[in-house]
Formats: C-alpha cells, structure tokens, sequence
C-alpha cells in the first residue's frame, strides 16, 4: 500500500468472507463484517502519509479478531461433539437389557 495516496477503498476477497459466515454466532459474524468494512470508513479521512500504517494496522486487527472467533468456534464445537457423545452413550446405555454395554468393535 506504499505509494497510494489515492487509496479510499479496500474489498477483500477470497474465502475470509466464507470463514466469516462459517463462524457459529450471528453477532461474531457481524462483528466481522463490521471490521472488514471499517477500513472503507477511516480511509476516507486519512491522510496520504498514514494510509499504509492504517491499513496494516487494520489487516492485523481483522486477523486478530478471526483468530480469536475460530478458537472460540472450535471450542463451543468440541463442547457439542463431547455433549453429543455423551448422550449417545446415554441412549446406548438404555438400550441394552440390564444396563450391560455391548462392546463389539471396541479395543
């Protein structure tokens, strides 16, 4: 971005937007899309000098910002997966006569 005094927009694209609207929470995903579309708004009002700083720092926050929801999205997935499993084995349990689980298959 060096050299580009003219700089007032910047459109992403790629799979980010794809990773954004995989994200579990609707109000992650708009946080995202907020960020993302931040730029567009300060650029606007920044001088020709500070583009570049502005807009690295702004790269940087929007990847900060999806790093921390994809951990926080594999979290609440593996709490799922583990509520999941647990009730499965639950229902197994339930099914078999006198509380006996079948283990075939099973080492």
């Amino acid at each position: 971005f060096y050299s580009c005094p003219k700089l007032t927009t910047v459109d992403l694209v790629g799979r980010i937007h794809n990773t954004v609207a995989s994200l579990h929470l609707e109000s992650w995903r708009n946080e995202m899309k907020g960020e993302i579309n931040r730029i567009n708004q300060v650029l606007r009002d920044v001088s020709a000098r500070e583009k570049t700083a502005v807009t690295q720092r702004w790269i940087r926050s929007v990847i900060r910002l999806l790093d921390h929801y994809k951990v926080e999205h594999k979290a609440m997935l593996k709490e799922a997966t583990t509520l999941l499993e647990l009730a499965l084995w639950k229902a197994n349990l339930g099914d078999n006569e006198g509380g006996v689980i079948e283990r075939e298959g099973v080492r």
